[in-house]
């Protein structure tokens, strides 16, 4: 049986590493072991367990004007009702990524444009979701029967395990969105399940925006039973309460030298990750900041809410502008700039860390070389 290929490393000489030498009889031997459904560890040792994270997937940019045209061609294609959930895929540029149905590592995402008056039928799954409301208006989502209205840069979770369906009001505007989902995840475990509900949409049990207008405050809601479910009860994170809470961040700190000003939406219960499998950030760039480089295990995917600019990724560079969607793929390399020098850039992204630190393996490194920037391939 062939050994499981592996790029040649100096450091695997030593002690420690696998080192043997094959001959003759070992090959017979191998040859025994495969008809037993077996192999000899030594022949993928160094293969699977690197001396450090080797990512399948490759920095991948998105250009919003590019994809929105796609999307409104979708629209014009295919009926909500037909397609389940008219989303455009968004697939990392790599072999790993168009096998997984991924946009880096094990999260999906994809672009979903609905028209006034449209629905995505009511279902649920075993993934979580999350969504970034990119243009549009009168967009909502209904959860469990908690009917959340949407507007441009907010953020809004559809848990996993809870029923849920979208649309947009008759009087509204043609909406688009970023779904994100940890579908690839879920299947990699092999445990997701999929349901549709009983009717094309839920009927609302509660007041509209019930669970933000209770719980997206500072405070708690006396004489409420107390909130026991493992996720965020604020459900949707309003653009301007999330850029306000930014702005006043930067006024008592300087920030992360990676970042720049970044916080995370939360759980106000718990003041962790708003969902168990994804996480998200929103960071914001002051006018003309370069960060410093660094790299982290996990994955991250990019929207940018406001402003232009680029990023470095693994040494390439990568221009944006409002609503580009690129990703960082675990342990590379990545800095950004905000090209305007008085003007903040926003850039919302999500994540896996969740998943990373429940495991214990959440681990972050700073580049020290080159007074921490990276040499950009020309």
């Amino acid at each position: 049986m062939a050994s499981v290929a592996s790029k040649p490393d100096p450091r695997d000489a030593q002690l420690g590493r696998s080192r043997v030498t094959d001959t003759d009889e070992l090959r017979q031997f191998y040859a025994e072991l495969g008809a037993h459904n077996a192999d000899a560890f030594w022949n993928r040792a160094n293969a699977i367990e690197p001396w450090e994270p080797q990512s399948r997937y490759n920095p991948t940019l998105w250009k919003y004007a590019e994809m929105r045209e796609l999307c409104l061609r979708a629209v014009e294609l295919v009926r909500p009702e037909d397609a389940g959930r008219r989303v455009v895929t968004l697939l990392n540029d790599s072999d790993a990524g168009r096998a997984n149905t991924a946009v880096c590592g094990w999260l999906f995402s994809g672009l979903q444009a609905m028209r006034p008056g449209e629905i995505t039928p009511a279902h649920k799954h075993t993934a979580s979701a999350h969504r970034f409301i990119m243009e549009g208006g009168g967009a909502y989502t209904v959860v469990d029967g908690h009917h959340v209205t949407l507007g441009k840069n907010d953020y809004v979770l559809t848990p996993n395990g809870c029923w849920h369906d979208h649309g947009v009001a008759a009087d509204g505007q043609l909406s688009i969105w970023q779904d994100g989902l940890d579908i690839p995840l879920m299947n990699c475990m092999e445990s997701n399940f999929y349901a549709v509900y009983d009717a094309p949409a839920q009927t609302p049990g509660f007041p509209a925006d019930d669970l933000p207008l209770s719980y997206g405050g500072a405070m708690q809601p006396d004489g409420v039973e107390a909130w026991a479910r493992p996720f965020s009860p604020t459900m949707v994170y309003r653009w301007e309460q999330v850029r306000d809470a930014i702005w006043n961040f930067a006024k008592v700190s300087s920030g992360s030298p990676f970042d720049g000003h970044i916080m995370r939406y939360s759980n106000p219960q718990t003041g962790g990750w708003a969902l168990q499998t994804m996480g998200a950030h929103m960071q914001m760039l002051k006018g003309g900041l370069h960060t410093r480089a660094h790299r982290h295990t996990g994955n991250v995917v990019y929207n940018v809410a406001q402003g232009r600019g680029y990023s470095v990724i693994g040494g390439r560079r990568f221009d944006w502008a409002e609503h580009d969607i690129f990703c960082v793929p675990a342990w590379t390399w990545h800095e950004h700039v905000n090209l305007d020098p008085s003007e903040e850039a926003f850039l919302f992204s999500f994540n896996d860390f969740p998943v990373m630190e429940a495991l214990g393996v959440r681990i972050e490194e700073a580049l020290e070389d080159n007074d921490g920037h990276q040499q950009v391939q020309a």
